[in-house]
């Protein structure tokens, strides 16, 4: 079993959460969320706002978003979601209460899943968006640009 070792980034002005499954090893080895190079989410993210990712944190809280994941501790192979097992999830329900969230956006097909698995019961907006796992080659980069646009229009 691995518990997740990172907190949430969030504040009182983040209004969608992005939610991934799990960190991979490089991201809990540099502490810090989507820190595999291969990984697109911050080049995504550069895109949709049209600006670069400096202080990733910084710019997380800038734009009124929120990153956590949806699995607190599970068993898991490498980095592959596919071996995830034994899923304990974060409390994602208090989050959503307790911060002026108005949009989830799931970050790939196993945090998908996961999310509907526990949290369908949640009253609040959810998008699927496609993973930026460079192991999602199916996706290219204009088109997860596209799929996570929707982040801009919660204001």
């Amino acid at each position: 079993m691995i518990t997740h070792p990172l907190k949430p980034i969030i504040d009182k002005k983040s209004k969608v959460l992005i939610l991934g499954s799990f960190p991979s090893v490089l991201s809990r080895k540099e502490m810090f969320y989507y820190a595999n190079p291969q990984n697109r989410f911050w080049k995504v993210m550069e895109a949709v706002y049209s600006e670069p990712v400096i202080e990733r944190e910084v710019f997380i809280l800038k734009h009124h978003l929120a990153l956590w994941d949806v699995i607190q501790s599970c068993s898991i192979e490498n980095s592959n979601d596919a071996t995830i097992q034994d899923v304990i999830v974060n409390d994602i329900e208090n989050l959503v209460h307790t911060y002026p969230i108005q949009l989830i956006i799931l970050n790939g097909k196993k945090a998908e899943s996961l999310f509907y698995e526990y949290f369908q019961h949640l009253k609040i907006q959810v998008i699927s968006c496609p993973s930026t796992s460079s192991a999602n080659a199916k996706f290219k980069l204009d088109d997860l640009v596209e799929h996570y646009k929707i982040v801009k229009e919660i204001k």
